[in-house]
């Protein structure tokens, strides 16, 4: 390790996310729920005095790169995050960057559906703009993290997960308009419930083509619709009674794609409006309704994840459950009620592990806020 934790200049600590509702629908335009949680990476940074920058991460190794070189995309899936975020900084503050260490630790499981790499993107890009006095907004460096996730990573992802780790607030929600990134900060009290990642353990291999193919199928309807309709910018735009008259120019999977971005979007808002009333079973319903419309119409489920939601539907005590992310794997999210949330998570586990074979892992969050970075002395 090449820098002492100890005499680093400056520690970022980057959220993991949740999304409570709105699934799939950045990258159309609508609104999503999302917020940031109390599970985090921890990043140490030091300034050197020449032009080599070394990352070092307990879990995936280290790597070395001269800022003053061009930076290339990195066979290791992992540096590509860290080189991503650079290469935007570097062209939006050209010159500016010196050689850095950096050191990172995290509590994020990869893989489960909470954004590890969008916390890992922020954090590096939090931590290079505050130790080089960058003077980049919080807009700019959301947008050069989900650029590197383009660019490097090769995920062509919404804005979603890179905005909700840097504008995250403990005990509030987002509410996201992915189209012109006005939102609000929802108050929100779940108690009696908790809220329980149930981690399926499983990344199936389709999960980063088949996410990309998602979003070309819903270009592909937009696209159509927008011939007879082009007041519609985005495919959350348009209402699921102008959608159903596509019904036999759209091709039978691009079609249950627009329908369900229509009405996802549509549950998103009401979610909200349920929340902001108190009415958490309300919107407990609607997190079941989600998982349906993930499952059967955008098809990006797996046996593992419907296995875990239909099993929650069958208790009084979860008021709601769905898949949670990109899908094929990673987590449900689970409102469960707090004197319920050790036998769930025991009931929910045995029964998992006869059914696949496989462990079952229970994470319980809460609500938090962004990315923080805090003087090394503090």
């Amino acid at each position: 390790m090449t820098i002492n934790t100890n005499e680093s200049d400056i520690i970022v600590k980057s959220p993991g996310r949740i999304n409570l509702i709105g699934e799939h629908i950045d990258y159309n335009g609508g609104h999503v729920l999302p917020a940031a949680i109390d599970r985090k990476v921890t990043m140490w940074f030091r300034k050197k005095d020449n032009s080599l920058c070394r990352v070092n991460s307990e879990d995936e190794g280290a790597f070395t790169f001269d800022i003053k070189k061009p930076l290339q995309i990195s066979d290791t899936h992992w540096e590509n995050y860290v080189l991503g975020v650079v290469d935007g900084i570097v062209k939006a503050r050209p010159g500016k960057l010196g050689g850095f260490d950096c050191v990172i630790s995290s509590e994020l499981p990869i893989g489960a559906g909470i954004s590890s790499s969008a916390a890992l993107e922020c954090g590096v890009a939090k931590g290079l703009n505050d130790l080089f006095d960058l003077g980049l907004s919080n807009l700019e460096l959301i947008e050069i993290s989900r650029m590197a996730e383009h660019n490097f990573v090769g995920t062509k992802c919404g804005v979603m997960d890179q905005f909700a780790v840097t504008m995250g607030k403990r005990k509030k929600l987002l509410l996201l308009n992915c189209e012109t990134l006005d939102y609000k900060l929802i108050d929100v009290e779940f108690a009696p419930y908790k809220i329980l990642l149930l981690n399926t353990n499983v990344s199936h291999n389709l999960a980063s083509s088949e996410y990309n193919t998602r979003r070309e199928e819903c270009e592909q309807a937009l696209s159509v619709i927008q011939k007879d309709h082009p007041q519609y910018s985005f495919l959350a735009d348009v209402p699921e009674s102008v959608i159903e008259t596509y019904k036999e120019k759209l091709s039978g999977k691009v079609y249950q794609r627009a329908l369900f971005v229509s009405r996802e979007n549509a549950r998103t808002l009401k979610a909200a409006e349920l929340i902001q009333n108190g009415d958490i079973k309300g919107f407990g319903k609607l997190m079941y309704q989600t998982h349906e419309g993930l499952s059967k119409n955008y098809e990006v489920s797996c046996p593992e994840l419907d296995f875990l939601v239909d099993l929650a539907k069958d208790l009084p005590q979860v008021v709601g459950s769905r898949m949670m992310g990109g899908g094929f794997g990673g987590c449900t999210i689970n409102l469960v009620e707090e004197g319920f949330v050790n036998e769930f998570m025991d009931l929910a586990s045995k029964a998992y592990k006869e059914k696949f074979d496989i462990n079952l892992t229970s994470i319980l969050v809460a609500t938090s806020n962004g990315v923080e970075t805090i003087n090394s002395e503090s």
